[in-house]
Formats: structure tokens, sequence, C-alpha cells
């Protein structure tokens, strides 16, 4: 591979690359504004100038290409001199509100100003004062004069959301940014434009003034609004998640998310609907019970049917270990109906990052064992509940009833229902037995997704089992999965465990022997069992995730 000198140290690229992105593949960061690695080129901020021997003049990193032998200096004299003149000239109009700005502590102006900056500025005269708090579209809050023209969320309009809402308009210190006439800001991947903007000009309007990056703890994890399973950030402060962003993997989701899983994936886990304990009806009432009580009700109850006389219903919602164990107490007790319900959204999906199938794992669901719900499944499973041959429904991570409208007028014909829920919904309502599962956020597991691709998530946010489980872990073992100590102490816990912890007590109380401490050894469990992931542990799944090598998934491609 050809090479280039730079700052001393010889480094490799690739034919086409530019400096910048040599640089940026050998570790080395080239100080920049408006490039980024999936936007075109603009070269309009000057950041990145560097000086290269035999050019008589500086040339931006961005947009020069690398070429054999060529000598880069990014830190002599007339670069360093370059960048403070550009840092100068980009805060003349900048208003100095760092403590009040919601990007305090990831902003780019603000690291720069710092590491590159003169320290004071020789302009005296009045700032050029823009509007603030512009409404751009209905998650989108604009402050103008922070902006500093690099026209990131215009090409991002452009070129990966395709909606061309945004542009620049007026000319010189009163240019700024606005929509199109008669155009709201309203495309499905708005607040992207709100990470890759550089200073605070852009702000999420569902986290704007809640929390410091300092303040919150970042959890490594999968989003879990469709199939898509973009890779994320949860971010937590107090145990409650105040925000998600994306984590970048150019094989899933490159940089990007959409709005509804940024916004609409993560409050129900703070949410005031949470199930808080399990709960056992007793005239009629669900009654808040111990742990222990409402485990033994529900092995002494099952013991009673036979396996033809209960059908099981898993979740694509669920991990595969919930499924994998789901699917160990159904032969336990010899039921024969698996099954678990598919959430299609007919036509919501684009050619970015959006998929119909609004679940993190129904392919996984359908690997670990689980039949997915057809017309003829549902109209056969209401057939034996309406006959009496169907006496016990075992729900997990669910809302049944509320997509099967007919289960509801068949509940009176059941004898048992089980359910285990996050929240409150209508299948909860119907509930016999109610067990309270972790959320997403609150535990280990895996999910599957529409390509393929085995990811991992970890807990961002504690539970009272959690803390039960960290008091007899050791800190050596429990930094392994990526969960720092200092997020269990403060906030509510609600007491809620993983299905398949709940579903291991069951089946131990129903006789099967089973040694299940952690997700990761019933993970294990499934890598010897099952084919299509036989090979993978939670060390090789990694943060990146790995495609099966089973061709099964490329039926809903």
């Amino acid at each position: 591979m050809p090479k280039i000198i730079l700052d001393g140290k010889e480094i490799e690229f690739k034919p086409g690359q530019t400096i910048i992105e040599a640089a940026r593949d050998a570790g080395i960061d080239i100080p920049h504004f408006c490039w980024h690695p999936k936007l075109s080129v603009s070269g309009n901020c000057r950041m990145c100038l560097v000086e290269v021997e035999q050019m008589p003049k500086l040339v931006i990193s961005c947009a020069t290409l690398a070429s054999e032998g060529m000598v880069v200096h990014t830190s002599s004299p007339k670069a360093v001199e370059a960048r403070n003149a550009v840092m100068e000239f980009l805060l003349i109009n900048h208003p100095l509100d760092c403590p009040i700005c919601d990007e305090a502590g990831e902003c780019k102006l603000q690291e720069y100003a710092y590491a590159h900056g003169r320290g004071e500025s020789r302009f005296e005269e009045m700032k050029v004062r823009k509007e603030k708090r512009i409404q751009l579209g209905p998650y989108i809050k604009f402050d103008a004069e922070r902006c500093i023209l690099c026209s990131r969320c215009i090409r991002f309009t452009d070129e990966i959301a395709k909606s061309h809402q945004l542009t620049f308009i007026k000319r010189g210190d009163k240019v700024t940014i606005t929509t199109f006439p008669g155009e709201s800001f309203d495309n499905p991947y708005t607040l992207n434009t709100t990470d890759i903007c550089p200073v605070g000009a852009l702000t999420n309007q569902d986290f704007r003034f809640k929390a410091r990056v300092w303040e919150m703890s970042k959890t490594n994890s999968i989003c879990i609004g469709c199939a898509r399973g973009c890779n994320i950030e949860i971010w937590v402060r107090n145990n409650q998640i105040l925000r998600l962003t994306p984590r970048y993997n150019e094989d899933v989701n490159s940089y990007w998310m959409c709005d509804n899983g940024r916004l609409n994936t993560f409050k129900f886990v703070n949410s005031d609907s949470r199930i808080d304990g399990p709960f056992v009806r007793r005239n009629g009432l669900l009654e808040k019970v111990s742990w222990e009580e409402a485990l033994s009700e529900a092995s002494n109850k099952l013991k009673k049917y036979k396996g033809n006389e209960i059908a099981f219903i898993g979740s694509a919602y669920a991990t595969n270990e919930d499924n994998f164990m789901f699917i160990k107490l159904a032969k336990l007790l010899d039921v024969k109906k698996v099954m678990f319900a598919r959430h299609i959204k007919e036509g919501d999906q684009d050619d970015i990052l959006i998929r119909e199938d609004k679940t993190p794992n129904s392919l996984g669901a359908e690997l670990i064992g689980l039949m997915p719900i057809n017309e003829n499944l549902l109209n056969e499973l209401f057939e034996e509940i309406s006959t009496g041959k169907i006496k016990v429904l075992y729900i997990i991570e669910d809302d049944i009833f509320g997509k099967y409208e007919n289960l509801k007028e068949l509940a009176k014909k059941l004898e048992l229902i089980i359910v285990h829920a996050t929240n409150k919904n209508i299948t909860t309502e119907f509930a016999d037995i109610l067990f309270p599962a972790s959320t997403y956020a609150e535990k280990h597991g895996t999910f599957v997704n529409f390509q393929g691709r085995v990811q991992r998530i970890r807990p961002a946010v504690a539970t009272v089992e959690l803390d039960r489980a960290l008091d007899g872990m050791s800190m050596s073992r429990w930094d392994k999965f990526g969960t720092p100590f200092d997020r269990w102490m403060q906030g509510k816990k609600y007491d809620a465990k993983p299905s398949w912890k709940i579903l291991t007590s069951i089946s131990t109380k129903l006789g099967l022997k089973i040694k299940y401490e952690m997700a990761e050894d019933v993970f294990e469990d499934i890598a010897n069992t099952i084919d299509e992931f036989k090979g993978l542990d939670y060390d090789l799944i990694s943060n990146n995730g790995i495609k099966i090598k089973n061709k099964a998934y490329e039926y809903i491609k």
C-alpha cells in the first residue's frame, strides 16, 4: 500500500483517500468541524488546514488526496497559527453560553477552543445576534447564534435522509439555516442532526436541559424499535434513562438511528406503569406476593395440567435466552403449542434503516424454536380454547390480548393465565399469576436482527435483582459485562427479573436441574444446542455482533 509521512510517522493509506481519512485510519485526529466520514466534503470550516511539503499554501486535509511520499505536518507553526486564526474567527460572533448550553461536555467548538484557541479575542465590536429557540420541526430546537455554518445538517438531509428540507439563507455574517418555505423539519431521521452538529445549535427537544453528559453513564445496547437492531448507547442518571444515541456499526446502522427508535423505545422503562414485584389473583383481584409464593403458585398449578392442555406464547421482544428457557420449560411439561406473534406494520419501511417488523428478535425467536403464529395456527388456538381443550396460557413479554381481540372473549374459558410483563397492558389485566420481567435495559441477553446478526444487550438501569447480583459478584467479573458499579447508587429500582431467571426457578420447582447463574450460562447452552449459534459466546459477539452462518433469515430481507 502507498504511504505518507504524517508528523514524522509513516502511515499507509488506500488509493483515493484524503489526508484526513488516512490519518483517521491510523488513529490520528486532525481537528475538523464540517467533515464527517459519511457525508460529502464541503471544505468550509478550514479547521483541518495542514502544511504539506512542496506545496505553496496550507491545504484542507478533508479535500486533499493523499499521494505516495507526501510529507504532512499538522502541528507546524504555520498550521497551528492557521488553526488558531480559524478558531478566533469562529468565536467572533459565538455566544459565551457554555454553562447553559446542552452541548457542553461534548462540544467540538468548546474542545478546540481550549486546545487550539488563543484564549482571548481581538474583536471588540458588538456580536451579531441571531434568533434563538427556533422550532425547526417536532423534535428539533435551533439556536441560530450558536451555528458555525458547517453544513453537516444540510448535507445529512440531502444525502442520508433524502428529504432536502434544510438550506442556508442570507449572506455574510447574517447567514443562517432554515427549512424550505412551508416545510417542517420532520423526516424520520431528524435527530441525527443533533448528533453530528459539532456545537449546540441543534438540540433534541426531548432531552433539552435534562442533564449534562458528565452526569450520566452510558451503556452499549441495541434498539428494540424494529428488526434492524440499531446499535445504541443508553444514557442514564439516577437510574433513569434520559436519552438514546446511535453507536457506530457499519454493518447495521452506520452512525444513524431513526427518531422513533430514539424517542419511543425507552420511556416505558421509567414509566409508572411498570410491574413492581409478583402478583397472584385472589378473590378476583391481583394481590402482591413474595417471589417464593408466586413461583410456588405457578409451579403447583402447572403440575395439574397435561401438556396438551397448555399453550405457551413466547415473544419476539424477549431475548434468545428468555425464549430458550421458555422452550425448556415447555418440554418439561410436554407442551406442544409453543409459539410467538409477529408484529408487522405493513408499509412502514424504508431503504435507510426502518423495518416493517417492529420487534428486535423475531428471527431469533424462530431460530430458538418458537413457531410464528399464522392465521391457521391462531384459529386453531382460538378453537381449542373455545372447546376447553386448551385450559392454560403462559405468555411472556408480549401483549397478546391487546393484539388478538378474540382472546378477551375467550379468557373466561381459560382456567389459568400466567404472564411475564414489564409494564401494565391489556394482557396483564387477565393474568392469574403476574411476574415482573426486566426490560431490555435491565438485563444481559442477545437478539438476532433481520440480517441474521446476533447482538448483545447489557443492563444500563438497575433493578432490585441486579443489586442482589452485584452484592455477590466480584468486581472483575461484573466489569467483564461492561456495567459500572456507580450506576446502581441512586434512583428507584423495580423488583423485576429476567424472564429466563423466573422460568429457571419454576423449572427447578418442577424437578428440572438447571444451574444457570447468568445469562451468559444460558447462551452457552444455546450455542451447544442450536446449530445456528454453534461456536458463539458473549466475548465473540462483543460490541459489534456477529452474523450467524445459517441463511434462514433471507426470507424476511
